[in-house]
């Protein structure tokens, strides 16, 4: 068997968060020629070689969403290298404020990351932070084999986690805030590798191929 008939065999689940950008993360995955599932059950994700967590929306309905499905305690048990999108990321965290329109509660997320989500603080700039933005990597990661400070990724946000020790990438807009974060094998990105072009591509390989 062939190195790349290794990788595609590979079980790959996007976790089913009920999210808007589930399809978008699937297409990004099997542009790749990787076979992908989308599951919400708990004995397929636990299964799986490589984890998926997707999210657009608020925190609050994603994780109202993820707690319904059971889900919190299987995520927090996983040990295989998971990857978030943007609010993905953001539910990997210990908590954020991003309680819905016109609410100031703290959500309480998966916590597998110990940071908190904050609303943006950009000044005159407009929110949500929404195009092309650079990266700067305070360390290495093989998430970004490849890739350098110069290169563009995609966002759409108003919502960040600091920069803190689990930053793998930073980023600047109004505020310096954390592009990407770590922990064992919890990986978020603040960006959308899904709409990031080949930067992003390059992204999710590297993942895949961990």
């Amino acid at each position: 068997m062939t190195a790349s008939s290794l990788l595609s065999s590979q079980a790959i689940v996007i976790v089913d968060t009920g999210c808007a950008n589930i399809s978008s993360v699937r297409y990004a995955v099997e542009r790749l020629g990787y076979d992908v599932q989308v599951s919400d059950q708990a004995d397929e994700i636990k299964r799986a070689d490589k984890v998926i967590l997707p999210g657009v929306g608020s925190a609050k309905h994603a994780m109202k969403n993820i707690r319904d499905k059971g889900l919190v305690e299987v995520i927090q048990s996983l040990e295989q290298p998971v990857l978030g999108f943007c609010l993905g990321m953001q539910l990997m965290c210990s908590q954020s404020e991003e309680a819905g329109l016109n609410e100031n509660t703290v959500i309480d997320c998966i916590g597998v990351i110990p940071t908190q989500v904050k609303a943006m603080e950009v000044g005159d700039l407009r929110l949500p932070h929404m195009g092309w933005n650079t990266l700067r990597f305070p360390k290495a990661h093989p998430i970004f084999k490849g890739i350098t400070s110069d290169a563009y990724v995609y966002f759409v946000h108003s919502y960040c986690a600091p920069i803190s020790e689990y930053t793998i990438a930073s980023c600047e807009y109004g505020q310096g805030f954390s592009a990407a974060i770590a922990k064992d094998n919890f990986i978020g990105c603040q960006f959308h590798p899904e709409r990031s072009s080949d930067i992003g591509s390059l992204i999710i390989k590297n993942f895949l191929e961990m």
